[in-house]
């Protein structure tokens, strides 16, 4: 039979252990502030509209300039859900996109997460590569 107070020990550890893992998870999820950005780089002088939101926030409509760009800042949920999408519209077309997935963006963009609208397609930032990496075609 085990003692009162080992058993006391083992739950103590268990509690510790609960909370490291807790505490590890929260610094690299919840404390961050990741900035998102969209870059208009139509060229020709073509104004972007853009109009992003998440499930509870909606950030509204942007009229971006030529050469310009819009940006937001924001902190990931604890879950690890955290979901901004954004509709673009210009006069060549419209697109539908993920602006910040947790899944896919919360090591590739950490704490930035930056895009380029060009003519031919759109552009992320890999912040693990500091490379420019061409994401979405037009075409598809």
């Amino acid at each position: 039979m085990q003692s009162a107070s080992f058993k006391t020990r083992k739950a103590d550890a268990v509690v510790l252990i609960i909370l490291m893992i807790t505490g590890y998870y929260c610094k690299t999820v919840c404390s961050e502030t990741v900035h998102a950005s969209v870059m208009n780089r139509l060229g020709g002088g073509e104004i972007l509209t853009v109009h992003c939101q998440s499930k509870d926030t909606d950030l509204g409509e942007r009229s971006v300039g030529d050469g310009d760009e819009y940006g937001w800042e924001f902190s990931p949920n604890v879950w690890g859900t955290t979901l901004f999408y954004c509709d673009l519209t210009w006069d060549g077309g419209s697109y539908h996109f993920d602006a910040y997935s947790f899944g896919r963006d919360s090591v590739r963009c950490e704490t930035q997460c930056l895009w380029i609208v060009s003519g031919e397609g759109m552009y992320g930032l890999n912040g693990q590569t500091g490379f420019w990496e061409y994401l979405y075609d037009w075409q598809s």
